[in-house]
């Protein structure tokens, strides 16, 4: 598998997983917003570092250029599908209310993996 198809279907996982994660815990968003608020970015970042070791661990050099092209077109692939339901689908949501509420959360994921390509970049020119 190419490193382009590989990057979307990470990406599209890396959506579906939080996804089905929330749907499951949903009413704990009722009950306990708090506590769905603090799972669900563990539930992204963790599956973020799963997916960012599987890809830049697959390629032998340009960590750090890889790193922001992975974390650049999942953040975008979070969102556009995101969008694809909370703004026309099945679970309206205004665009500032889900901005405020959901896409930050997604800024993680280029920070998770623009940190890895650096830290292998880095790691790879001390060897």
């Amino acid at each position: 598998m190419n490193k382009y198809m590989k990057a979307g279907l990470f990406g599209f996982l890396l959506w579906l997983i939080p996804f089905v994660v929330s749907v499951l815990i949903f009413p704990l968003r009722a009950a306990q917003r708090p506590l769905f608020e603090s799972i669900m970015p563990v539930v992204i970042a963790a599956w973020t570092v799963f997916f960012a070791i599987l890809y830049l661990t697959s390629i032998k050099e340009g960590f750090q250029k890889d790193g922001i092209l992975i974390g650049v077109v999942w953040l975008c692939m979070s969102i556009v599908l995101d969008l694809m339901l909370f703004t026309e689908g099945p679970m309206k949501m205004s665009l500032p209310d889900y901005a405020e509420d959901i896409a930050v959360t997604y800024l993680m994921i280029p920070a998770i993996t623009i940190g890895f390509g650096y830290v292998l970049d880095y790691a790879d020119k001390k060897v």
